[in-house]
């Protein structure tokens, strides 16, 4: 049979499939995108809009998204709002899939362009139930079967403890880019930044091309040499999937030895974290999505951003910190949880936060951080 989404007859026809978590429980559905097996971490995401980029974000490399809202992929899938090269996620759970997208951008449907590109999915379980599973019993390994892969449940549940889990692994060199490029600024060029993609979006340097910066983007294994190299005003340090622990530290604290401006979102505030002498920590079960409430405490504004992060910093909320680098305070908390979500050093140009500024999908509450990195180039500069 040939996959397609745009016949409810077809979505009828695709075959069984069965999901089982760690823990043993298992969701009966059917097959959605690519038929066959997966393993990944468990996660859901919060989002009600957004999947096209949410699937290309390098950030959920080896996570196998649930998406807790009920109706998905109704808009299709179209050639620009990608986030990267390719679909990261390793698996995609859906309660109800479009039959037929309705936009006037959508050049193929959701289930087609998960087909194309290999990645197994399920549709038409209950994820409310298995994202209450997921909150209670926190995000755990998880494998999708279906087609030839389809054995009994003894066997399968087997298989998924087999598999390698969040703790401890290094997946930024398996989605940096492979050759520096360069993202030239748009209109007047201000100020050049180099960035580190440990799994960068491409709407991140585009943000910071609007301000009329140059990025040059730089893999993950690039040296301190490298990095000064292009005579940066800034360094930015991006978001990316696996454990922070595992990440060499190298080139963050020589940039900080140098007083460079920086920037850093999401793993990169969890690097920045590190490297002053902050631990880190996993979550229960994260946050993802593109709805959660962030509070600003050197402003007292509230914003709504978008997340993709199972780790956490460690850092004392109630003080200022010593660091090697001089004081340091965390500078932005979730209301959910109290979980730290930005840091800055008060005697160095130099501050990160642990969510998505770009507002790809949304939404635009932090943008003005990238104008606030511009500001901390510009006094360097003065």
């Amino acid at each position: 049979m040939t996959p397609s989404s745009t016949r409810g007859t077809a979505r009828r026809q695709a075959p069984p499939a069965v999901l089982v978590l760690e823990d043993g429980r298992s969701f009966r559905g059917r097959a959605y995108g690519a038929v066959g097996e997966t393993f990944g971490e468990a996660v859901f995401s919060t989002g009600m809009s957004g999947y096209q980029e949410t699937l290309t974000d390098p950030s959920y490399h080896r996570q196998v998204v649930v998406m807790t809202a009920p109706h998905v992929g109704n808009t299709g899938v179209n050639d620009e709002d990608r986030e990267s090269r390719k679909i990261w996620v390793s698996g995609y759970v859906v309660r109800d899939p479009a039959r037929t997208p309705s936009s006037w951008r959508s050049r193929r449907t959701l289930d087609d362009e998960l087909t194309e590109q290999g990645v197994v999915g399920i549709s038409g379980i209950d994820t409310r139930a298995l994202t209450r599973h997921l909150r209670e019993r926190g995000a755990m390994r998880v494998g999708i079967f279906s087609g030839d892969a389809l054995a009994d449940e003894t066997t399968l549940l087997g298989r998924v403890r087999q598999a390698p889990g969040m703790t401890g692994a290094e997946l930024s060199s398996e989605v940096t880019t492979a050759e520096p490029y360069v993202v030239p600024a748009i209109g007047e060029k201000r100020f050049t930044v180099a960035a580190i993609d440990l799994g960068i979006k491409g709407m991140t340097p585009h943000r910071m091309a609007e301000r009329g910066i140059e990025v040059h983007v730089l893999p993950a294994t690039a040296t301190l040499d490298e990095v000064y190299a292009v005579d940066p005003d800034g360094v930015f340090l991006a978001n990316g999937p696996g454990d922070p622990a595992t990440a060499d530290l190298t080139v963050v604290k020589g940039v900080l030895e140098r007083s460079t401006p920086l920037f850093g979102i999401c793993f990169g505030n969890q690097l920045l974290g590190r490297a002053l002498g902050f631990g880190t920590y996993k979550l229960k079960y994260g946050h993802r999505g593109i709805n959660q409430p962030v509070q600003d405490r050197t402003t007292g504004k509230v914003e709504v951003t978008a997340h993709n992060h199972g780790f956490a910093v460690d850092a004392p909320l109630d003080r200022a910190s010593e660091t090697p680098y001089g004081l340091a305070e965390v500078t932005h908390v979730c209301l959910n949880d109290d979980v730290v979500e930005g840091l800055r050093l008060l005697d160095r140009p130099v501050f990160s936060v642990q969510y998505h500024p770009e507002a790809a999908a949304g939404p635009h509450d932090a943008a003005y951080l990238f104008d606030r990195f511009t500001q901390l180039m510009e006094d360097q500069r003065a």
